[in-house]
């Protein structure tokens, strides 16, 4: 079984209530919840939820959520709190609750390596950057992989130093620089023991949880896309995630 499962924290530091906030009529989390089910190999779809109120919404709008403890720290550690719980799930994806219009074949392309490698234990995505504004951008997580695309390292800086720029523009011409692209796919026994592990030297400082699989000798492959990813974190990319579904979404159907 391949479950998807979407961590829902109420409590965000720069967003507060950020599963309820407002896109086109509907709560930010019934978009991602209904992105997801697109998806053609996700066998079921689950929200984690640390709140009452989130938990309410999900079920009015035919959502399955589980109720999770307030103190998990993590993203993942929500998680891993599921997967124990639904033991039959093999391998779970980690479907972040701030992309309210992520792609199913997104997270399609993300769960295909591990069909084809049974050595492959964890995946993510990644797309090359192509904006000064978003090599620049710290919230925007920078990876370099080896030539099998595994990762070598994450890093909120512009990796790699692109020493002949005499630009930020001409870095992004002269290499190829991809963003991280936070969608996870685990293996049940790699995310169990990836949150068992405590927090590592660059995880601390970087503020990137990827960096302790690293660490601890994981392996993550990269699976590179085209598709954009619009992430809310704050009022401002919330203003601007309004703006692309009433620009895109809506004329879509229109």
């Amino acid at each position: 079984m391949i479950l998807g499962v979407i961590p829902a924290r109420f409590a965000s530091t720069r967003l507060m209530g950020k599963p309820l906030a407002e896109i086109g009529g509907k709560p930010m989390i019934q978009h991602t919840y209904e992105s997801a089910k697109k998806s053609k190999l996700l066998h079921d779809v689950i929200i984690a939820v640390d709140d009452e109120r989130v938990y309410e919404v999900v079920r009015n709008f035919g959502g399955k959520a589980i109720m999770t403890p307030k103190d998990i720290a993590t993203g993942s550690d929500r998680l891993a709190y599921v997967a124990e719980s639904m033991t039959k799930a093999e391998v779970i994806v980690n479907i972040q609750g701030d992309e309210p219009f992520i792609k199913g074949e997104m997270i399609d392309q993300a769960i295909e390596p591990l069909f084809f490698d049974t050595s492959i234990n964890v995946s993510t995505l990644a797309k090359r950057i192509n904006t000064v504004e978003e090599l620049k951008s710290p919230d925007i997580p920078k990876v370099v992989f080896d030539y099998n695309n595994f990762a070598m390292y994450f890093s909120r800086s512009p990796i790699p130093f692109v020493r002949d720029a005499k630009t930020q523009l001409e870095k992004i011409s002269l290499a190829d620089i991809y963003k991280h692209i936070g969608l996870y796919v685990y293996r049940r026994n790699a995310l169990l023991d990836f949150t068992k592990l405590e927090q590592t030297d660059l995880e601390k400082i970087e503020k990137l949880e990827q960096l302790r699989m690293l660490e601890n000798g994981f392996k993550i492959k990269i699976v590179i896309t085209e598709h954009e990813s619009l992430s809310v974190d704050t009022p401002a990319d919330l203003e601007l995630v309004r703006k692309y579904y009433e620009r895109i979404i809506l004329k879509k159907y229109q």
